[in-house]
């Protein structure tokens, strides 16, 4: 995630602002901060060494925490190379760890959405010092060890006041809740050959609470084979209403050495209309600024149009307004092409809305000017008069080398980066 990527949306940053004002001041000394600064060569050279030991451990000690971590981010080695590059940021910035900001809300928002609680940040915080111990050998000495375990609990108390403040904001808010409330699949629409949208109710039958188009909930079931539960995160793919969540969830198939998606294969082939499911509340700090009347280009590659729907949908049902947008995307063809159908609808009864619709591999029943709009991969560059808008703001969703690409571009072309703003999404959530 590019640490370019910032949140301009007042609640978001007042909770980010917050947890560094209440961290306690007990602070790192000068030379702890220096030993900590030490490290950053050993932590380039040996970062994944030491996160992936530190997983091992801790889930070998703590086996009920494999019902937060997801297996298949530890079987690809996602999990421990994203830690260990938190991890370096962390010691790069320990004499400003304010500017982390961005950091600690997109990672404080998906710890809220798994349930991440205090109690877990000592545990987290033992079994990383003891794989630094056991990585480093003999250059771990006490010092640095001190150090580690000083820069660690500042570190913590800056997430865990960040989480607090969400919780909190959570429970507020009108229908809100903490942890996992029980919803049921009260239906699954077909969207494409890999997407099916899942309209989900609360068991309770209570109502639900308003979310930012943009946001997600994390979807937790239980996955006989690996005998423990494993939660998922799907962006919310609708506008906000208090009956049922939507999500739209792409069936992961395994493709070489990458395994399947378990949660995704749950939800399409185990779990009918009926069963039931945990949910978290909706999080996420990749989200519309709904109070901007300047343009939004929206640019999504495969399943990323997800939050992307749901800012569209938001922005055309603002009363009295007429806000421009683009929605550009990018499929494979027609067949994967999720709500192709809602898009083309909303083109053409609302004429602040453009689209460029991009298929790499158009198949013969697709239809150029009617299916998508142009052959071949999105290339900004090539259309700049139509994407590039004065004051835009640039949201992109999808694979994270699709959206290296169109951040580059947008750069490239005279964007200036704090306009635009970005969220993983895809097949790593399985």
């Amino acid at each position: 995630m590019s640490l370019r990527s910032v949140f301009r949306r007042p609640v978001l940053q007042s909770l980010a602002q917050s947890a560094y004002a209440s961290v306690p001041r007990r602070g790192l000394t000068a030379q702890q901060k220096q030993i900590v600064k030490s490290t950053i060569p050993a932590l380039q050279e040996y970062g994944v060494t030491i996160t992936t030991l530190f997983y091992k451990r801790l889930l070998e000690k703590h086996p009920e925490l494999k019902n937060i971590f997801n297996t298949v981010h530890q079987k690809t080695g996602e999990q421990p190379a994203a830690l260990a590059h938190a991890v370096w940021a962390y010691a790069v910035n320990i004499d400003h760890p304010e500017a982390l900001s961005t950091v600690v809300s997109r990672i404080g928002h998906k710890h809220a959405s798994l349930g991440v609680m205090p109690a877990h940040y000592p545990i987290v915080g033992e079994h990383l010092l003891a794989a630094i111990k056991d990585v480093l050998g003999p250059a771990a000495n006490e010092q640095v060890l001190d150090a580690w375990k000083a820069a660690y609990q500042q570190l913590a108390d800056i997430f865990i006041n960040f989480e607090q403040g969400l919780y909190q904001q959570g429970v507020k808010t009108p229908g809100g809740w903490k942890g996992w409330r029980k919803f049921y699949i009260s239906k699954k629409t077909l969207e494409s050959d890999e997407i099916m949208s899942f309209y989900l109710t609360p068991l309770d039958k209570d109502a639900l609470p308003s979310y930012q188009p943009g946001q997600f909930v994390s979807v937790r079931c239980y996955v006989p084979e690996l005998g423990v539960y494993q939660p998922r995160q799907y962006s919310l793919s609708d506008v906000p209403n208090k009956i049922h969540f939507r999500i739209s969830v792409k069936r992961e198939f395994a493709k070489d050495s990458k395994p399947a998606g378990h949660i995704s294969n749950v939800l399409h082939e185990s779990l009918p209309e009926g069963s039931e499911v945990e949910l978290s509340m909706p999080f996420g700090d990749f989200v519309l600024d709904i109070n901007a009347t300047t343009p939004a280009v929206l640019i999504s590659g495969g399943v990323g149009l997800t939050p992307m729907m749901s800012m569209l949908k938001t922005i055309i049902n603002q009363q009295g307004q007429a806000r421009r947008v683009v929605f550009v995307h990018a499929a494979r063809n027609g067949r994967v092409h999720a709500m192709k159908n809602d898009l083309v609808q909303i083109v053409a009864e609302n004429p602040s809305v453009s689209r460029m619709v991009f298929y790499e591999d158009a198949t013969e029943s697709d239809v150029l000017g009617v299916d998508y709009d142009h052959i071949g991969r999105v290339d900004l560059t090539e259309f700049k008069d139509k994407a590039i808008l004065p004051d835009a703001d640039y949201y992109i969703c999808g694979p994270q080398p699709f959206m290296n690409a169109q951040s580059k571009s947008l750069e490239a072309l005279g964007v200036d980066p704090r306009r635009i703003h970005m969220e993983v999404f895809g097949s790593p959530r399985g």
